[in-house]
């Protein structure tokens, strides 16, 4: 699936961001500016009247190119694809320039080109990819240039200003708090600690900020670090905040007390307040807007049940069984979102009403666009406790995906999981070679292939080494 991923994307598409596999031909697209690809169309017009959005704005391109190509790098290298590694390299050396202009996703650029750059330096010690990845690190910077050092969405690679979004918008939560991982590795990398500084300051902020409850929504003024509203996700604007505390716990070799700390308190709050069990037995984490909730999960909040799972071990010892049931339990209401589908695919959100559970309920959210957040937890669960059944429901995923996913030309993503004849959509999204066939892989694979005691991955499924000395990232790692 990874070879005919990237042979059609290569032969379609090389250099562009993506592949669209129905028309042969390739997509530079604009998720690399104002749409990021972790939202659902849903979440980004919800958050319009936040983002001061102007309609001319629409068609913004990053400037980056060749997003497939840095996302596939180290599901290449890891897969033995050695031809295919070796084509996606000589790409970055020779045609990945960084001298772009245009306006671009702080996260988008952070978790998919740094991330990717990143882990193909730490697996293949090549120069060039660490070189990239400090340089374009290096162009992300001035998104920090706010009052509170909180920094902006979108960052202007020309002029380095804060992009098309106004004094009065807002920062969101998964974005500014989905660096931490990476802006480290550049420190280390690079020896200038401007990266670590700037990380370290948004957790001050965040320490220092009054929390509804203990809750962190999703929307964070950089000018005045005041909350904007109180909408509350663990899915889509809130997700990897969350992922990365625990996270950033484990690749400092369980030295970054702060990060466990703000994770296990935010997980309480998140059990205490948003967590349900629906009347037909399935544990789900609604969404909270002020105090009511939302009774619905989204695709993205799928992943949770991984990253309970990874976090339950370092949990107080009486907490321990609880938060691997826990785990295991939101990974099966996943499944469940899957399985009451007619292609066996999850739809974009599914909700908890009326008596109807574990479905898409509301227009526009029955669509499935090649996410890996549910096999991220089969993974996980897998790992942590070698029931076959995870294998089992990671194996209908890939049955799945080529039934009604797989095109002539690539992989699609799917409009109505609830048809049985597929209407795809066109695009075969770069975080599917990144993410979706790598935690895929890595569930069939042996538990020493990337150890999670040796490595985390980001948000975008890139692995990065766990520091096994000190957690400012300067020593030695263990190979």
């Amino acid at each position: 699936m990874m070879r005919f991923s990237w042979q059609n994307y290569k032969l379609y598409a090389m250099g562009e961001n993506e592949l669209r596999p129905l028309t042969k031909d390739g997509y530079e697209g604009n998720m690399f500016g104002w749409f990021p690809a972790g939202w659902s169309n849903g979440g980004w017009l919800e958050t319009l009247s936040f983002l001061s959005y102007s309609p001319e704005h629409k068609t913004f391109k990053g400037g980056l190119s060749g997003a497939t190509i840095i996302d596939s790098l180290d599901t290449l290298y890891l897969m033995e694809l050695k031809e295919e590694f070796q084509e996606a390299k000589a790409w970055v050396k020779e045609s990945f320039h960084l001298n772009v202009s245009g306006e671009a996703s702080l996260f988008e650029v952070n978790i998919r080109y740094i991330g990717g750059l990143l882990s193909a330096f730490y697996l293949t010690g090549e120069e060039v990819f660490r070189l990239k990845a400090i340089k374009l690190g290096e162009k992300l910077l001035p998104a920090f240039n706010t009052p509170t050092g909180i920094p902006k969405g979108v960052v202007n690679f020309k002029s380095g200003s804060w992009g098309w979004t106004t004094a009065g918008s807002s920062s969101i939560l998964a974005e500014f708090g989905s660096l931490h991982l990476e802006f480290l590795h550049l420190t280390e990398l690079s020896g200038n600690q401007v990266f670590a500084e700037k990380v370290r300051n948004i957790r001050r902020v965040l320490r220092k900020i009054d929390k509804p409850f203990g809750l962190y929504p999703n929307f964070l003024s950089p000018v005045s670090g005041n909350w904007v509203q109180h909408h509350v996700s663990v899915g889509g604007l809130g997700d990897s905040f969350y992922e990365y505390l625990i996270k950033s716990w484990l690749m400092s070799a369980k030295t970054d007390t702060e990060a466990k700390n703000m994770y296990y308190e935010a997980l309480e709050a998140i059990e205490t307040y948003l967590l349900n069990v629906s009347p037909g037995g399935l544990t789900y984490i609604a969404e909270w807007r002020g105090g009511i909730l939302d009774h619905k999960m989204g695709h993205l909040a799928c992943f949770s049940g991984g990253m309970i799972a990874l976090g339950a071990e370092d949990a107080k010892e009486e907490k321990r069984a609880h938060y691997r049931e826990l785990a295991a339990q939101i990974t099966r209401t996943c499944h469940e979102s899957y399985v009451r589908s007619d292609t066996k695919l999850g739809p974009e959100a599914f909700w908890f009403n009326s008596g109807r559970e574990a479905v898409a309920t509301q227009l526009g959210e029955s669509y499935y666009i090649l996410r890996p957040e549910v096999v991220e937890s089969y993974m996980y669960l897998w790992r942590q406790t070698h029931n076959p059944i995870y294998r089992e429901w990671g194996w209908d995923v890939v049955m799945a995906l080529e039934k009604y996913c797989r095109t002539e030309a690539g992989f699609s993503g799917i409009q109505d999981v609830y048809s049985s004849i597929p209407n795809h959509d066109n695009k075969q999204q770069s975080f599917f070679l990144a993410e979706t066939l790598k935690y895929l892989y890595l569930l069939f694979s042996e538990d020493d292939v990337l150890s999670l005691e040796d490595w985390v991955f980001n948000t975008e499924a890139h692995p990065l080494p766990v520091n096994h000395s000190d957690s400012l990232g300067r020593a030695t790692r263990r190979q």
